[in-house]
Parts: C-alpha cells; structure tokens; sequence
C-alpha cells in the first residue's frame, strides 16, 4: 500500500543527488511531488522518472521565489503536507585564509536562507491544515565542527539544525513537525568542489543518496503523532575517526 497517496510534498535541490533520490523515495510511496532546482533540463531528467510530477525550478536563495512557488502549489493543489528542504552547496575556496565575503554570501544563500524563506512559505498552508512535516538536509557539520566543510558551510548548517529544533518548539500547537537530518559524507556531486579530490574508492565507502532518501521516506511515513527531531547517519567507514585514529596512533 503506498503510505503517502494523496500527499503533497515539495523537495529542494531535487535535481541531483539526495533531492533526487528523495523524490523517487516518496513518489514510489504515492505523494504528488513538486521538484525545485536551480536547473529546468536537470529536473526534468529526475522527473522523467516519476510520473506526473510537478517541476517549479527557482534560485531559492532569492527570497521571492520560495513564495511564489508556494502560492502556485496553493493553487493547483490547496494544500502541502511535506517539504523536504535539501537545497545546499558549498565553495571551492572555503578556509579562513581564502575565504570572500561573495563565497559566504553563496554558501548562506543556498544552505541556509533558502532554508529559511521555503519554511516561511510553507507554514500558512501546513497551519491552516493543522498538519504538516518540514525535513531538512544539514550536515554531520551541522553538529559537529570540521575544517573539511569550511567555516560557512559549518555556521549555515548549525543554524538550520537550530531553526528545526525551534519549528518544533512554535508549531507542535499547529500539528506541524520538522525532522533534521545530520549526514555525514554522502556520494554526490557536491563532492566534486572539495578543494582535495575525492577518489572512487573513498566515495565508494561513504554513504550513497539513495541511503538518506530511505530515511527521508521513513521519517515521512511516520504517524502524525511521532516527531523525529534528528538524526545523525554517517558511513560505517567515518573518515574523521579514521584520521582521529591514525593521529592518536602518531
């Protein structure tokens, strides 16, 4: 039986990667999906998988898009019962000592503002149904720290965390949940604007986006009753410990 017939749900950064694996993850359990991106030609290869799903691609980190998108999923739907905020990048020139105010600006664009504007137009409709859950996508440096992810990706991701925990704090009284999701390093094409390139064989290790789509589905298909604050979902083979490991051992 598909758990989620009937529903609405709207995914971010739906043309690769988690965005996409997500997508097919909730189509598969019945929802309509609403694919959002920054790239038409790369959400239409996602949906040519996904029959009848709905395309509204945007720059998400201009705050009038986000509205204008919830306004026409309004329209031609009258409600929305999932939004899976997963839109996010990082720069090449991350570090402290090349860092520029133009790549902060980006990062917290993507990863954070956007975050902010899509929840903000999600709400009115998820209030007005007494019911809705927001997943966002953060990051293992959402929790954690790291040098790896840079000090604005690391920043932008802490207040996303920070910004779910609150949504639940206002909107359980509204029958509205907000899931975070805290991935350690995952296989997509994020990793190709690491400033130290990743072999085939370290990205074989880590976790596959099909892995946090199962979660995303998961947390989807809870009752209405059961809030999943966060979670923390990491490969097996956490390259941090391991390096933690070979530091201790030197």
């Amino acid at each position: 039986m598909a758990r989620l017939e009937g529903k609405i749900a709207w995914i971010t950064g739906a043309g690769s990667g988690i965005g996409a694996a997500a997508a097919r993850a909730l189509a598969a359990e019945g929802a309509h999906v609403v694919l959002s991106g920054r790239r038409r030609e790369s959400l239409e290869a996602v949906a040519a998988d996904i029959p009848g799903a709905s395309l509204e691609p945007g720059d998400l980190s201009d705050p009038a898009t986000a509205p204008a998108i919830a306004a026409a999923i309004a329209e031609r739907f009258g409600r929305l019962d999932i939004l899976v905020n997963n839109a996010g990048l990082n720069v090449l020139r991350r570090a402290w000592v090349e860092l520029s105010a133009a790549g902060a600006d980006e990062v917290f664009g993507a990863n954070l503002h956007a975050a902010f504007y899509c929840v903000i137009a999600a709400l009115p409709m998820m209030r007005a149904q007494k019911d809705g859950l927001l997943i966002h996508t953060a990051s293992f440096a959402g929790r954690f720290v790291s040098l790896l992810s840079g000090p604005a990706y690391s920043a932008a991701k802490h207040a996303v965390v920070a910004m779910s925990h609150s949504l639940n704090m206002e909107e359980c009284v509204h029958g509205i949940r907000s899931t975070v999701i805290c991935p350690g390093e995952v296989a997509t094409p994020i990793l190709d604007r690491r400033p130290v390139p990743v072999s085939a064989e370290e990205r074989a290790r880590m976790l596959k986006a099909e892995d946090c789509a199962d979660l995303i589905r998961y947390v989807a298909c809870l009752p209405a009753s059961v809030c999943l604050n966060e979670v923390l979902i990491t490969p097996t083979w956490n390259r941090g410990y391991v390096a933690a490991r070979t530091r201790a051992a030197g």
